[in-house]
């Protein structure tokens, strides 16, 4: 069983910052992709940013040159830091970690006001 918590979410005003973490736990031999999706009220989910292994990055255009995606392969986790935010990053940001399947976090709410 794979489980990913998640923290770090919360209310920022625009142009603010905040930094959401996710850690995996149980029985992992490896991650592959790790990253972060969001989804807003009536919009689909959309994938922020995707990290390999290696650390190559890709992120959506929305949020390039503003959200940086990292990851601690000993700590089995992911960090999505998240500068000059709008209040269009509104969303629930959920993470996730590819192995065998792909596993979710619970999801975080992020809430940018203007």
């Amino acid at each position: 069983q794979v489980r990913l918590v998640e923290s770090g979410g919360g209310l920022v005003q625009a142009g603010g910052s905040l930094r959401l973490s996710c850690k995996a736990s149980g029985t992992i031999i490896r991650i592959d992709d790790m990253g972060w999706y969001r989804q807003a009220p009536g919009k689909e989910s959309e994938l922020v940013a995707a990290i390999t292994s290696g650390g190559s990055t890709n992120y959506a255009d929305s949020v390039k040159g503003r959200f940086t995606a990292s990851r601690d392969n000993a700590k089995r986790a992911v960090y999505l830091h998240m500068d000059s935010l709008k209040p269009e990053d509104t969303a629930v940001y959920y993470c996730y970690a590819a192995y065998d399947e792909i596993y979710w976090g619970q999801g975080t709410q992020v809430t940018v006001s203007s």
